[in-house]
């Protein structure tokens, strides 16, 4: 055995035994949390080859489909296993291609929401006075609007400037940033009282001795002590991202008919559920609600595992 494949195999046995997955091992909840969002991870990412059809290809989609129940109802075809919806599109094809561009959304929104965060986070807690007086002002008064409001009052403006159409074509940019934008400031927060701790401590002074510039201190030696806090922010912002995507596509300021997320086929489907036509809205609500809530019951996990005050298990 090589040399590499011996600090492979030791790095491995590391992690194996680290705290993390001893703690892990021992959470029912946390593993089976972790299951299900690998699943619908998994799920999500290997649509195109798992989906019966491509809910995009208009010529796969025939209209006189419409509105079929799940296969095991009646009138229910053995094509379509959870049924059709108002365009003959199968449910559980636009579900998973449903969930991967809510996750896409949810993942780049949050990445958005991580680099503004920390830049003005590290900024505020290392530079201080009106540095950070400034900053955190201009985060209060955004943090004093409800973030639904703020990607409301954004993607009406982007609407009503560059049109409908526009909007339509780089719908999954725009609500990237405009949910990033929108939630920066839990992070930027966040940061900042890990900065204010320390940047009180000996390595921070030692190389503020040693002449090394802010920018250098902040991100290669202030920043990766914050990462606990951050990782467990990230995980329930993800969801938080998820929902915000769906409520707005619901709205109508989200995703456009011909890009289904599961914002927009709850939003679809809503219109036909007292016609009878309960499934189109139903189980594209059923994946996006267990897929939040794993999501979240795993921000919970590690927000106590960080916290040994917290922690019991």
């Amino acid at each position: 055995m090589s040399n590499t494949d011996t600090k492979m195999l030791t790095r491995w046995e590391k992690v194996k035994e680290s705290d993390f997955i001893y703690h892990f091992k021992r959470d029912k909840v946390a593993m089976v949390s972790f299951a299900l969002f690998l699943a619908f991870f998994l799920a999500a990412l290997f649509a195109p080859l798992l989906s019966p059809t491509n809910p995009y290809d208009l010529m796969a989609i025939d209209i006189m489909d419409s509105e079929l129940p799940p296969s095991w109802m009646d009138e229910g075809d053995s094509r379509f296993l959870l049924g059709t919806d108002d365009q003959g599109r199968d449910i559980l094809s636009t579900i998973l291609y449903g969930s991967r561009l809510s996750l896409t959304i949810g993942f780049l929104a949050v990445a958005v929401q991580l680099i503004l965060g920390t830049i003005i986070g590290l900024s505020a807690g290392y530079f201080g006075g009106r540095v950070d007086s400034f900053l955190m002002r201009f985060a209060d008064v955004q943090l004093s609007f409800s973030t639904m409001m703020v990607a409301i009052i954004v993607s009406a403006i982007f609407k009503a400037s560059f049109g409908a159409e526009f909007f339509s074509e780089y719908a999954v940019i725009m609500l990237v940033v405009i949910i990033g934008v929108a939630e920066w400031p839990q992070y930027a927060r966040t940061i900042r009282a890990s900065v204010l701790a320390e940047k009180q401590k000996e390595y921070v002074e030692a190389a503020q001795v040693m002449g090394f510039r802010a920018g250098r201190i902040m991100f290669r030696h202030i920043l990766p002590n914050c990462l606990s806090p951050i990782l467990v922010i990230s995980t329930v912002q993800v969801a938080n991202a998820i929902m915000s995507e769906a409520a707005l596509s619901f709205l109508g300021l989200g995703l456009p008919v011909d890009q289904p997320s599961l914002g927009a086929l709850i939003s679809i489907g809503f219109k036909y559920i007292f016609s009878g036509a309960w499934w189109i809205t139903i189980f594209p609500g059923v994946v996006l609600v267990s897929l939040v809530l794993v999501i979240n019951l795993l921000g919970d996990w590690l927000r106590d595992l960080f916290n040994p005050k917290l922690y019991k298990g």
